[in-house]
């Protein structure tokens, strides 16, 4: 094998059609091994090649005899002292952070801590065994692929509709895709995935973690899984448990999926989760990083280095205050938008990222130079605005031009439809764009990513079937997931052949997606969701990779009208401007009408006063949105106007009549949808009945 010295960057390993160089950043280790496998299972390496050039901190070598296909990894020397920071260990088999595609699991065996397990001092005895057979191989890869035309699509965010899903819960039932598709990224780009989201409306899909990941020990030995995906092992790698192959077939095959997605003006959002990664606690595995340089990749303990700050809940927290950290994460968002053509990303924990600059306020800036890196600067960020450290709800305070997933949108809808006291004036802000957390700091509404549920947490269908969950399944006696659901099953918990209830719960499922539809800001919809999925109550699945998790495609009646419902909706809201507002209602004169381009209304017609807002009875109001205006621009530069809409949600238990507002232009007023009595149907002149427990939507076309 012939050795060249290669050079320093880029890290990882690059085939440049001539050879592949191998680079890897580790400041305290004294020796650095790169170890060439013929399979992946292999339980030592075909050839051992040491790294002899080391300039700034990065081992390089380059092998002009080894191409595409070829499987490695490194051993790492240095120091073995915890109590000092470093893990080093040159038994262990360790993954390369910049690995472009990764193959094999982690096979459960005490050979692949770096550390005697069951000794005294077991974090501070090292283990000698190797762990080569039980460690997955890295890949290296060929980046050309034919791309032709595509380009990024660039949806404008208030045109946007989110859809949360899973790779391979999207596809595992859907009796159309076919069976060697189903479960992977070539299935989620078929024929029948793509007419679904386009008939909902779907500008972009936001995929669960397809970084690398594995599944912790505990779960494999439980019979369980990770199967959401938050534990990753490889940040530029895509998982290969979505591919109909290894040894680097994933990345071509996610490569199609993008393409064939963006063929049908559908983006690719990525949920990344670069707050912590797989190796858990001090007690934890040593598999990458930890044993690449512990110190340098990981925030310590620093009055007990042999502990990691863990702001995650997950064991460990990535010390992004460390260049050659936050460096490993921005190389890989710039990889996956100019080499994969991904279109923006959700940020797990995203506080978690700053910490190490929050305490100094610090927190907006973090966040700012992820829009001022060249590459970044046009896609879509998206953050989860908090993490388990303290203070770590951060709401509102993510720099112009990120969205934030509003968990108070969430809470506050669930609470008016389950008919809780107090809510109008909060939901109002809801509806809104979320004004009083995003204006102060001059953002707009579609900074707010409106959701009523997610991946984690009840289903829509479980939502209203279910007031506790049930995990039971998940082996932690019922003690995971959050016990604030703001759920409510009816009077009757889980399943029923009541018509009434299965009635009154189909309704209450309409109410969620009209709202979550018609609400100021960027409505994110979680699969399966519009077909009425159910976990049978759990509301923490990401163990299971079983029908529970997977979307069921088996439709019957309620399904369906639910789905005609739910494309109906959306598609209103598309060809509806003032619900897609660039910027937040005035509550002023605007238009040519002069009347207030925002209007709160009682039931009798009156508009809402200071007592109303403060009256806890209140459980009906209308929101009322002037449609001639012009301040908001299309694609193209010219002015959106449209119809006057009025908005009546009813969260009691009583029906009541809705006198409806007079206006200043001569017009009528139509239906547009009633929750309560689905289709359209031509409204009274003066008012309505508003049916307990639903919502309405009317139009005013003005006569010209």
């Amino acid at each position: 094998m012939r050795v060249w010295p290669g050079k320093p960057y880029p890290l990882g390993a690059q085939w440049d059609g001539q050879g592949t160089n191998f680079a890897l950043f580790s400041a305290n280790a004294t020796a650095v091994e790169l170890c060439l496998f013929d399979g992946p299972n292999d339980a030592e390496p075909a050839l051992r090649i040491p790294l002899r050039e080391r300039n700034n901190l990065v081992w390089h070598v380059f092998l002009p005899d080894v191409g595409p296909g070829q499987l490695y990894g490194f051993r790492v020397d240095g120091p073995y002292e915890p109590k000092n920071g470093h893990r080093f260990n040159a038994a262990k088999l360790l993954v390369d952070p910049y690995a472009r595609a990764i193959t094999g699991q982690v096979i459960w065996n005490d050979a692949v801590y770096g550390y005697r397990r069951g000794s005294p001092d077991q974090d501070l005895t090292p283990d000698s065994r190797e762990s080569d057979a039980f460690v997955p191989k890295c890949v290296v890869v060929n980046e050309s692929f034919p791309w032709g035309d595509d380009r990024p699509l660039r949806t404008p965010w208030n045109h946007t509709l989110i859809y949360e899903c899973h790779v391979r819960g999207m596809t595992m039932q859907h009796p159309d895709v076919p069976e060697s598709l189903r479960g992977r990224y070539l299935g989620l780009a078929s024929e029948p995935i793509i007419d679904h989201l386009r008939g909902l409306g779907v500008t972009a899909v936001e995929l669960l973690p397809v970084h690398h990941s594995i599944s912790e020990r505990t779960l494999v030995e439980a019979g369980l899984s990770n199967y959401w995906g938050y534990n990753t092992l490889g940040f530029f790698a895509p998982s290969e448990r979505f591919a109909s192959d290894g040894r680097g077939t994933q990345v071509n095959e996610f490569k199609s999926m993008v393409k064939a997605l963006h063929g049908s003006g559908i983006e690719v959002i990525l949920d990344v989760v670069y707050n912590h990664s797989a190796e858990g606690d001090h007690l934890g595995p040593t598999l990458s990083l930890r044993g690449i340089d512990n110190a340098s990749y990981y925030r310590l303990d620093p009055e007990n280095l042999r502990r990691y700050i863990d702001h995650t809940g997950c064991g460990n927290t990535l010390h992004m205050g460390h260049h050659r950290t936050h460096q490993l994460m921005m190389d890989s968002l710039r990889y996956w938008v100019q080499e994969m053509h991904v279109d923006g990303f959700r940020f797990d924990l995203a506080p978690a990222l700053a910490r190490d600059l929050m305490e100094l306020g610090y927190f907006e800036h973090v966040f700012g130079m992820l829009q001022q890196d060249p590459v970044l600067a046009e896609v879509k960020l998206i953050a989860e605005p908090w993490d388990l450290g303290p203070n770590g709800y951060q709401i509102g305070n993510f720099p112009g031009g990120w969205g934030e997933w509003n968990g108070r949108y969430r809470d506050t809808t669930r609470r008016f439809w389950r008919g809780d006291a107090g809510q109008v004036a909060d939901c109002a802000s809801r509806l809104s764009g979320s004004a009083d957390i995003f204006e102060h700091r001059e953002r707009s509404p579609y900074a707010s990513i409106n959701f009523v549920t997610c991946h984690d947490g009840f289903t829509l269908r479980d939502l209203v079937s279910y007031e506790r969950k049930h995990n039971e399944a998940n082996r932690e006696d019922n003690h995971d997931g959050t016990d604030d659901n703001w759920s409510w099953n009816w009077e009757i918990e889980g399943p029923t052949e009541a018509a009434a209830i299965r009635r009154i719960r189909a309704r209450t499922q309409r109410n969620f997606l009209a709202t979550l539809a018609f609400s100021q800001g960027v409505p994110m919809l979680s699969h399966g969701d519009e077909l009425g999925r159910t976990q049978a109550g759990n509301n923490n699945a990401f163990c299971h990779d079983g029908p529970v998790s997977w979307v069921d495609w088996n439709s019957d009646e309620e399904s369906r009208e639910l789905l005609t419902f739910a494309r109906t909706v959306f598609a209103l809201r598309q060809a509806m401007p003032v619900l897609r507002r660039r910027s937040f209602f005035s509550g002023r004169p605007a238009g040519r009408t002069g009347e207030k381009d925002l209007s709160w209304l009682r039931p009798d017609g009156g508009e809402l006063e200071l007592s109303d807002w403060h009256d806890p009875e209140l459980r009906a109001f209308g929101m009322l949105l002037l449609g001639d205006v012009t301040e908001d621009v299309d694609e193209r530069g010219r002015p959106e106007t449209g119809d006057t809409v009025l908005l009546l949600l009813n969260g009691g238990t009583r029906s009541c009549y809705f006198r409806l507002p007079s206006m200043k232009q001569p017009g009528r007023w139509h239906h547009e949808v009633n929750t309560a009595r689905p289709g359209r149907r031509a409204a009274p002149r003066k008012g309505v009945n508003l049916v307990a427990h639903s919502l309405i939507l009317l139009t005013y076309e003005g006569l010209r």
